[in-house]
């Protein structure tokens, strides 16, 4: 295999026949301008196939697809190995999946509590054993020498007089009631209190007798069905089992297993949740919105519609009787009056008798609807949240059980396991699962992830949490000889962690594998052994190589990204600084997660910068508070709202948007001009051509979502899934359409002499120009240039976008209304994607929201964007439990002054 990966002719997208050689078991930097083409470089050609010729070697079953794959647009690529690729976004959706889970620890954990854990009596809180016979010989052994010890049998029920009959004519002719012996056919069954046990022999205790005893400790196990009784000449009754029970109070406990760990076993889930950890109830905030209001002017939503008004006129009804108060706010109510409203008082059902009738006529839509507006989701009471039944929390290495260690933080567990004091036998049994596990978590915590619980779900992870915690399984495998294909791994990283990430980046590279890195971040450019650089422009002006070689070399050259670097280019600080105008949400009191009850100002009308190092608790302020908590206050719908005190100037907004990094839609459907309203204007534009009319084509006969004109078998997608039953489905390009989406008929449709498939597959700023003069379609698409997405093409399926792109989608959308409402926008890490040229244009985006009497708050760790904010509040000082404190608020050159922000020490090397 020769030393490069040799690529010739390369003409993937916007690639314009590019050749070019990378080297083998390097770390390789490519970069450029947003839409230069580095992706179309790293994934749709070297990864795709490198994954081609994987499926090469599978099975017939799998090869029969193969020719149906596209096969990347080039002449010739040389000394590709298998890849991996190692992306931006989070696919999980599923609730079952957890960080645990994702990354194979909770696996490796279940085999270290099923071969190494105690199971401790929650009765007695005594350890639980299996005895076998050279135990009870043991236990015989340490009694005082040349006793008599009688070894017998108990039975788990009074016998009856065949079964005594039975037994003596075995020859078991004495038993044991009450810690004396007595003959067998003397036993009384009427009179027997307590269930009686069956002597096999009366034995001297001494070593001549060993094997006699060993005897009769097999025969008493065999005949009492894994009990064994041992009575001394000081009756003392001993007992053992080979069950798995308490030698206490007998109750008996499941063996450990890998199964009973599982969650996702029906065996070893909670039977309550199902293994989910939640359980949909009533949730007393949305059926008691607003505790400012009384009983009489409807405090209890539910009792306020025309089908439902009756209980509150019951209710006012007995508040008399009670001496409940009706005209004073729920909140003052006391506790045996809100018990009344709870729980019911005779014919008045009560919030929870109210709701348990309701849950009987659930068969009717109306009521499920209904229901479902005032239910939540609540920690299961079994499990508490662990997931697990019960009685695989009873078991136990070091004082934890496996519902502990998966509630800790990664840094938390990592230090646990190492901390772990096992014996020599344990050492021996767990050797190989304790190195992997510790290897593991110790991954997870150098790539920054060292405040993540284990039991977090993957779906709530961020994409560059997701993408660092897929790095971390890839090292934990210990692959060689592959080809590490990574998207700006950086995104969701404090510039204090970018260092921790390199050095794994690195050690990967060491083990023998080529790592290639699409990146923006400038010490993580710095940090290659080679740097490859594509432009000069984006989309049409793009894909072509700039520059490859070293570092030194690039700051001599006159690359966009070499002028960057050598600081010859830079995004300058604002010189005129907004003053601050006095208008100011402040939120009281933020105790979600790790928020440590902290009050928090943001300035209206301003760029509010929300930063720290990743988890200490940005996203919990942003989206689990400040976004539901101002839905609340606009009376509007909103998910879960975190726990804070109170909330204030509300009433100087007129509505809140989030724009984040989610999906704008999950089908090859949609895709950016569907989203921003842009295609109803080309698809009008191309129903109004002549030949359209003479068909009688309406604007909906060019529409994916309508059956009239699009594609009868992918149903307008373009690519159909083929389902692999035991591999990964394989997505192929629709054999009837082929990937056009459209009929044939409606493809012979022009407009200047393009179809509406050449139309899509124009880039957005080729687009401004095509529709040049039409403004119901082109004042959107510049919007969409102007955050830097002027590469994207029209018709780009959204689940192909990464978060960044899709990001910015959103805001061009929300840039296009011009709404006249005063908004808060909320953005979260909105550079994802962006190269350093590229941050300028975003700037004044924002800043076009502020002219507009706009709020812009954003979560961030670019220090290009915090340096121009016009407020920053630096949250830490660490991640996890150790963050959540206000560490600093201020103008930027405020906090350089904070001696422990770990913002303000990076941010000076930039102001």
């Amino acid at each position: 295999m020769p030393n490069e990966i040799q690529l010739r002719g390369v003409r993937v997208h916007n690639l314009k026949n590019l050749d070019i050689d990378i080297p083998r078991g390097k770390l390789v930097i490519i970069t450029g301008p947003s839409g230069s083409g580095k992706s179309s470089l790293a994934f749709d050609t070297i990864f795709a196939e490198g994954q081609r010729r994987y499926v090469e070697s599978l099975s017939s079953y799998a090869r029969q697809f193969l020719e149906r794959m596209e096969r990347p647009d080039l002449d010739e690529i040389k000394g590709i190995s298998p890849a991996v690729a190692i992306e931006q976004r989070n696919t999980i959706r599923t609730y079952r999946s957890t960080v645990g889970t994702a990354t194979e620890v909770l696996d490796y954990l279940r085999l270290l509590y099923s071969r190494i854990g105690t199971t401790v009596c929650p009765n007695c809180n005594i350890p639980v054993t299996r005895n076998k016979t050279p135990d009870v010989i043991q236990n015989i052994q340490k009694l005082p020498q040349d006793q008599y010890v009688i070894i017998g049998f108990p039975l788990q029920h009074k016998p009856s007089e065949k079964e005594i009959d039975t037994l003596i004519s075995k020859g078991f002719v004495r038993s044991i009631v009450n810690k004396e012996t007595i003959r067998t056919e003397k036993l009384n069954i009427k009179k027997l209190k307590n269930y009686p046990a069956v002597a096999v022999d009366r034995i001297k205790n001494n070593p001549e007798n060993h094997d006699r005893i060993a005897d009769a400790v097999e025969t008493a196990f065999d005949q009492g069905k894994g009990r064994v009784v041992v009575l001394t000449e000081d009756k003392e009754l001993l007992t053992f089992s080979r069950l798995f029970q308490c030698d206490r109070c007998g109750k008996q406990f499941i063996p450990p297993q890998p199964r009973l760990f599982s969650f996702n076993n029906p065996f070893g889930a909670c039977p309550k949740c199902r293994g989910f950890g939640d359980i949909i109830d009533i949730d007393l905030d949305k059926v008691i919105p607003d505790k400012n209001k009384t009983l009489r002017q409807g405090a209890v939503a539910p009792w306020n519609t025309p089908t439902h008004s009756h209980i509150r006129k019951r209710l006012e009804n007995i508040a008399a009787t009670y001496n409940l108060p009706l005209d004073i706010p729920y909140k003052d109510l006391k506790d045996k009056h809100k018990d009344i409203i709870k729980y019911g008082k005779g014919r008045f059902p009560g919030i929870y008798r109210f709701f348990n009738f309701l849950e009987k006529k659930k068969y009717k839509i109306g009521v499920r609807v209904f229901l479902s507006r005032y239910r939540g989701y609540y920690t299961c009471p079994e499990c508490r949240g662990t997931r697990l039944r019960p009685e695989a929390l009873y078991v136990y290495i070091d004082n934890k059980n496996i519902g502990d260690i998966t509630s800790m933080t990664i840094e938390e567990a990592c230090q646990f396991i190492k901390n772990l004091s096992l014996n020599d036998y344990q050492k021996q049994v767990a050797h190989q699962v304790y190195r992997e596990l510790l290897t593991r978590l110790t991954y997870l915590y150098e790539v920054g992830l060292g405040y993540v619980s284990l039991n977090r779900r993957s779906a709530t992870l961020s994409g560059g949490e997701a993408q660092r915690i897929n790095l971390a399984t890839a090292l934990g495998s210990d692959l060689t000889e592959s080809i590490y294909i990574l998207d700006e791994p950086t995104i969701g990283l404090h510039p204090r962690d970018n260092e921790k990430l390199i050095n794994i980046l690195k050690n990967l590279r060491d083990l023998g594998n080529t790592v290639i890195v699409v990146e923006h971040d400038p010490k993580m450019i710095r940090s290659g052994d080679q740097i490859i650089e594509l432009g000069p422009g984006a989309g049409e002006n793009g894909g072509e190589k700039v520059y490859q070689g070293n570092l030194d070399n690039l700051l001599k050259n006159n690359s966009l990204t070499g002028q960057y670097l050598a600081h010859k280019k830079t995004i300058p600080v604002p010189g005129n600084k907004r003053k601050m105008n006095g208008k100011t949400i402040t939120v009281k009191g933020a105790a979600e997660h790790n928020l440590k009850h902290i009050d928090v100002t943001i300035p209206l009308n301003r760029i509010v910068s929300i930063t720290g190092v990743s988890g200490s608790g940005k996203t919990t302020l942003l989206k689990n508070i400040l976004f539901p908590a101002l839905k609340k206050a606009k009376k509007k719908r909103f998910t879960a709202l975190g726990r804070y005190e109170s909330i204030q100037g509300t009433e100087q907004i007129d509505d809140i948007i989030l724009v984040d990094q989610s999906p704008i839609g999950k089908t090859p459907r949609s895709n950016p001009v569907t989203y921003i309203k842009a295609f109803d204007g080309i698809r009008k534009l191309f129903a109004s051509t002549r030949e359209s009319r003479v068909r009688g084509y309406a604007p909906g006969t060019f529409s994916f979502n309508v059956a009239q004109g699009r594609c009868d078998k992918c149903e307008g997608k373009g690519e159909i899934d083929i389902d692999m039953v035991f591999l990964s489905d394989v997505t192929l390009i629709c054999d009837q359409c082929n990937g056009k989406k459209y009929k044939k008929e409606v493809l012979e449709i022009k407009y200047k002499g393009k179809t509406i498939d050449d139309v899509l597959n124009l880039s957005v700023s080729e687009a401004i120009d095509f529709f040049q003069g039409t403004s119901s379609v082109t004042r959107k698409l510049k919007v969409l240039k102007d955050v830097g997405l002027g590469y994207l093409r029209l018709g780009q399926p959204a689940p192909t976008l990464s978060g960044g792109e899709a990001q910015r989608v959103k805001l061009a959308f929300h840039l296009s209304r011009k709404p006249k409402k005063k908004l808060l926008y909320l953005f979260d890490e909105p550079t994802t994607g962006l190269h350093l040229h590229d941050i300028s244009q975003l700037l004044s985006c924002f800043n076009k929201l502020i002219e507009s009497e706009h709020s812009v708050v954003i979560i961030e760790h670019h220090l290009d964007v915090i340096k121009a904010a016009d407020w920053i509040i630096d949250l830490g000082p660490e991640g996890g439990d150790k963050g959540g404190s206000i560490v600093a608020a201020g103008r930027p050159e405020d906090i350089v002054k904070v001696k422990n922000s770990y913002t303000g020490k990076f941010l000076k090397t930039v102001l």
